[in-house]
């Protein structure tokens, strides 16, 4: 936490005239900091210029949290456990700018209704709101009604490494291409990233004499039952699984921890690449990106930190891997921007045609991990217990249901926004569309046993999320029905009984020159595998990896 005032918040209040001008600032769920946060740097700044005070507010939109807020899918719109986390953030957030001179005014309320009130209640000063841009449809019609509250709007790009106004496309971004590799390569071509933003100097906040909502807003933290969760649901929350990657705890002084941590104190950076598509454990990849999602974390704070990494200790692959993966996210936020709405059709950016299915009993048994596809079931379950799942498993997963099962994409898109503890629109929404085909270009369908053998190898993550497998050898961990009658007793694992059968034909690609399609072989392992591959002795990659995105060159990290 970084502390900015030396002042006590309430000798900084009385030094307030009276009559000054009010800026509320809006924090909306996607910008939980204090570091590097453009918009929150204009609120102060605008406060400073105008003699006015600044408010920062924060609202549990009752659309979105709780068992009543659901989508037109019948999931939760925020599943327990990222309202925990989410819980966790804001109570770290107010902290922080209690420590800084200010306040946080919570409400269990939508922010429309709940800067109305707080307007009404100082319309004898000049008020105004700031906020982060968002660009989905949702998003954009909550900030349209708190915009007209005000009679203006100011709001500020930010939660991407690359500023809007400043990427080489035209400014509807109608020229954006529909792929990321044209994307990426113009813009680390062309662009520069800015270095982060410090807090800001003076976050004071106006005196509350008189205005009772505002004191008793500012003392006001909501509990998970609050928000409308079931005594179930909360002690689910409450609940971490020892089998999960980590114990993860929302807020900003965790998410500049686990940085310095895993960057700085473990020297994990400089074997990002070869490690990043494990499975297990804490430390195969940043997992930094629950407190992105939320905004506790600024990815230009994480790419500064590579760099000076780079600068101090060593610059290699690894270290630009871990900007290229934030580049993704820019990515799917300026394509999101771009298509607007159709992002979230069954026809996606394409307007296809194609007839999904919806059978609920398989896409019942993928949410469970009951589809008789170990790779699969293991990921599916670790997600549901613990709101995490790898990068590897998520294009698995995905895959299977889109193009295994044909099953309508947006069921996966709905599920995962659900319960991803690093739940953002943008990618979530933007990773299944492509991931279901729906935005043009090649189709990427992966062979899931291929997959299971590449990147679990000895089978240790299906083993250790599906415990009907512990006595399974090596042998059939990845292909339980091949199995005979004799094995299934011999291993402790009856098909059908202790483990499902295949809900669906397992898929072998068949064999050509060179053993199999070009986009099999890139894909249908993963973009690796085969008998060629060549990775040494490194042990922390398994078969697959040993190739994995070898021909794509690392970048480097530019920073104004």
């Amino acid at each position: 936490m970084v502390v900015r005032s030396a002042l006590s918040l309430s000798s900084r209040m009385h030094q307030q005239a009276p009559t000054a001008g009010i800026i509320f600032h809006w924090f909306r769920g996607t910008d939980l900091r204090l570091h590097d946060n453009p918009a929150l740097e204009r609120a102060a700044s605008l406060c400073s210029q105008t003699k006015s005070n600044l408010v920062p507010v924060f609202c549990f939109d009752p659309r979105y949290y709780g068992e009543s807020a659901t989508s037109e899918f019948g999931s939760l719109k925020c599943g327990p456990k990222r309202a925990k986390f989410v819980l966790e953030s804001v109570l770290d957030l107010r902290k922080s700018l209690k420590a800084n001179g200010s306040e946080l005014l919570v409400a269990c309320a939508r922010p429309e209704d709940f800067l109305a009130e707080l307007e009404t209640i100082v319309k004898d000063r000049r008020t105004k709101v700031v906020f982060q841009d968002e660009v989905c449809t949702e998003e954009r019609a909550i900030e349209f009604r708190v915009s007209k509250i005000f009679g203006s709007k100011d709001k500020v790009w930010g939660s991407t490494l690359y500023q809007l106004d400043e990427i080489p496309y035209e400014e509807d971004l109608h020229d954006l291409p529909d792929s990321f590799t044209p994307f990426r390569n113009k813009v680390e071509k062309k662009c520069t990233i800015h270095k982060p933003l410090q807090v800001p100097n003076d976050l004071s906040m106006p005196s509350l004499d008189g205005l009772d909502l505002f004191k008793k807003h500012a003392g006001f933290i909501p509990t998970l039952e609050d928000l409308g969760y079931t005594k179930e649901q909360v002690k689910f929350a409450e609940e971490d699984d020892p089998r999960g990657v980590l114990p993860f705890k929302g807020g900003e002084t965790a998410a500049l921890a686990r940085v310095k941590e895993y960057i700085w104190d473990k020297d994990l950076l400089r074997k990002y690449f070869d490690t990043r598509n494990g499975m297990i454990g804490g430390d195969y990849s940043t997992k930094f990106a629950p407190w992105l999602a939320h905004g506790c974390l600024s990815p230009r704070y994480v790419a500064d930190e590579c760099k000076k990494y780079e600068d101090q200790r060593i610059a290699n692959k690894s270290t630009y891997w871990v900007v290229f993966e934030l580049l993704w996210r820019d990515y799917f936020k300026f394509f999101a921007l771009k298509h607007g709405a159709s992002m979230f059709f069954p026809g996606g950016i394409i307007n296809s045609d194609k007839p999904w299915k919806h059978y609920p009993k398989n896409v019942q048994a993928w949410i469970e991990g009951k589809t008789g596809f170990p790779l699969v079931d293991a990921n599916m379950r670790e997600l549901a217990a613990t709101g995490f799942m790898s990068n590897r498993g998520r294009q698995n997963v995905a895959s299977f249901l889109a193009l295994e099962l044909n099953q309508d994409w947006r069921y996966g898109a709905d599920y995962f926004e659900s319960v991803l503890l690093d739940y953002d629109v943008h990618s979530n929404w933007g990773n299944w569309c492509a991931a279901a085909g729906m935005t043009g270009g090649r189709l990427n369908r992966f062979n899931i046993v291929k997959q299971s053998k590449d990147y679990d190898q000895h089978g240790e993550y299906v083993r250790h999320w599906l415990p009907e497998l512990k006595d399974v050898p090596t042998q059939f961990v990845h292909e339980p029905w091949k199995m005979s009658q004799f094995h299934q007793t011999q291993y402790n694992c009856r098909l059908g009984v202790d483990y499902p059968n295949p809900i669906a034909q397992p898929y072998y690609p068949k064999p050509k020159s060179g053993g199999g399609s070009k986009n099999d072989r890139r894909n249908g392992g993963g973009r690796g595998g085969g008998k060629n591959n060549r990775g040494g002795k490194n042990p922390n990659r398994g078969r697959g990896q040993r190739q994995d995105m070898k021909s794509l060159k690392a970048g480097q990290i530019r920073m104004d």
